[in-house]
């Protein structure tokens, strides 16, 4: 449902490095965009000139609050994330651009987890924490949503738990963390955050902070027996947001869940829990041809469990078909590239689903920290 930018950038939205300052023609396209939009925002003139002399001295600029909030509103609105019904004009963008230490970086993902939530009514949020300058890089965060599930390897060669995320359960137990004595199926996975001078670093995710939903069917008894379960926060977080040629690399958003997020993908899919071929048996499906179609009837059912389980706990969700109107109704965003946007970094999927690479070579902690 997804259209996130991927692989490298334009030239004009490369982000600052030690060779390669901010680009001013990516600045000034973007602060000429905001000004159209927010025309009581005082003259453009005397804020390019400063951001000119703010490049031509140290190789970046800072972004305004309300140029922050309006460039983040629209990545937003123009990701792919921004469900129907998220009044994205109005989301609130919290700006945390002074932290940068993996410690306050991971305490704050899980305040906007809690701030999100928001008792089941969803809250969608926008975090942004330190940018990338030159010589300063900022932090990054190896999961691709704040709340995953552990997968750990059987010795039957089976996955308890979500086979998606084994490789980072494994190399989040290198990196110090610890799964419950009794592992279960449905087990959080710790938050790895990554500094150039820290290097990466795994947090345990507070259980009051995560709210979760038990699944159950309108019309058969049978389905909660299964023990399945889901978080109720999309809590996206391993995405780089970039504005007008400055790259924040993290900035954890959040709208609220399609069912088939859930449903089709999460649980049905047999690369991550597989209970399609669970559900079928027990609603007494012939399995033996995919032409009768038990997978489909089978996955209709289950998504008809997580939207009435959510609906009943009364927290917020939607629906693919409104998705798809949502969709079809919304204008195409406009081009331009120096346009707000989230961008998926090298390496950001396989890091969320292996644990690997690290963002920043040993090289580059040992210096920073002499």
């Amino acid at each position: 449902m997804t259209a996130i930018r991927s692989g490298l950038l334009p030239a004009r939205q490369a982000p600052a490095t030690d060779d390669h300052p901010t680009d001013p023609a990516a600045a000034e396209e973007f602060l000429r965009a905001f000004h159209d939009a927010h025309p009581d925002a005082g003259p453009l003139a005397p804020r390019l000139s400063q951001v000119r002399a703010d490049i031509a001295r140290s190789g970046t600029y800072r972004h305004t609050t309300e140029e922050l909030t309006h460039g983040a509103r629209i990545a937003l609105r123009d990701s792919g994330w921004c469900t129907s019904g998220v009044p994205w004009r109005h989301v609130q963008v919290r700006d945390l651009r002074g932290l940068r230490n993996a410690s306050p970086v991971a305490r704050e993902c899980f305040e906007h987890l809690r701030l999100a939530t928001n008792g089941g009514r969803i809250r969608p949020l926008i975090t942004v924490f330190a940018p990338d300058s030159p010589r300063r890089p900022g932090p990054r965060i190896w999961n691709e949503q704040v709340v995953r599930y552990a997968g750990y390897p059987g010795s039957d060669g089976g996955t308890l738990g979500d086979p998606r995320y084994a490789g980072f359960t494994t190399a989040a137990q290198r990196l110090g963390w610890k799964p419950p004595a009794r592992r279960g199926r449905f087990d959080h996975l710790p938050l790895v955050v990554e500094t150039a001078h820290e290097g990466p670093a795994a947090f345990t995710v507070p259980r009051d902070v995560v709210q979760e939903v038990p699944l159950e069917h309108p019309d058969l008894p049978w389905f909660a027996r299964l023990g399945l379960r889901w978080h109720t926060v999309p809590l996206i977080s391993n995405l780089h947001l970039v504005i007008g040629g400055i790259r924040y690399p993290a900035v954890p958003f959040n709208t609220w869940f399609v069912g088939t997020e859930i449903g089709t993908r999460g649980l049905a899919d047999e690369n991550a829990y597989g209970v399609v071929q669970e559900v079928a048996g027990e609603l007494g499906l012939d399995t033996s041809s995919e032409r009768t179609l038990w997978r489909d009837r089978a996955i209709v059912e289950i998504n008809r469990a997580v939207l009435f389980s959510f609906d009943s706990a009364r927290v917020t969700v939607t629906d693919h078909h409104a998705e798809t109107l949502h969709r079809l109704g919304s204008p195409r965003p406009a081009s331009g590239s120096a346009r707000p946007a989230f961008v998926r970094p090298a390496d950001a999927d396989r890091r969320a689903r292996e644990g690997a690479p690290a963002c920043f070579p040993l090289v580059a902690r040992t210096s920073s920290a002499g």
